[in-house]
């Protein structure tokens, strides 16, 4: 034999040994564990019950529990209302105005950082040497 077909051999073989092995994890599902997933599907609403694909959960949700959601504790509550009020983010108008808007004086404002006068100075010179700012500003 040449070494071409016993190369080709070994990969027929390798092929069907693999195939055989991943097909070993996909055992078929017995009667008893389909009519498990059903029951289970049924009970929690996930079975379509409409020709346009939607869930019985979604349909009759006052049939099905809905999902527990964390939620925050009382003290949580009050600290993050406590940081609400202090930083003027309560609303204090019908037309959803808040406190911080409303009486700015009351609340810290945002410090913005722009450029020191040397800054300034620089990119003036800068300009006013590419000819980008007319020396003869009149007033």
């Amino acid at each position: 034999m040449k070494r071409t077909q016993i190369s080709a051999i070994a990969i027929v073989f390798s092929t069907l040994f693999a195939t055989q092995a991943m097909a070993a994890d996909n055992a078929p599902l017995t009667r008893e564990q389909v009519k498990a997933e059903l029951v289970q599907a049924v009970n929690s609403g996930n079975v379509v019950v409409t020709e346009s694909g939607l869930l019985a959960k979604d349909v009759f949700s006052s049939n099905f529990p809905t999902p527990q959601v964390e939620s925050l504790t009382r003290e949580q509550v009050r600290a993050e209302l406590a940081q609400a009020i202090e930083n003027g983010q309560t609303l204090v108008t019908e037309s959803g105005l808040r406190a911080n808007d409303v009486f700015s004086s009351n609340y810290s404002q945002e410090s913005v950082v722009g450029k020191s006068r040397e800054q300034v100075r620089q990119e003036l010179t800068e300009a006013i040497d590419n000819g980008l700012f007319d020396k003869h500003v009149s007033a």
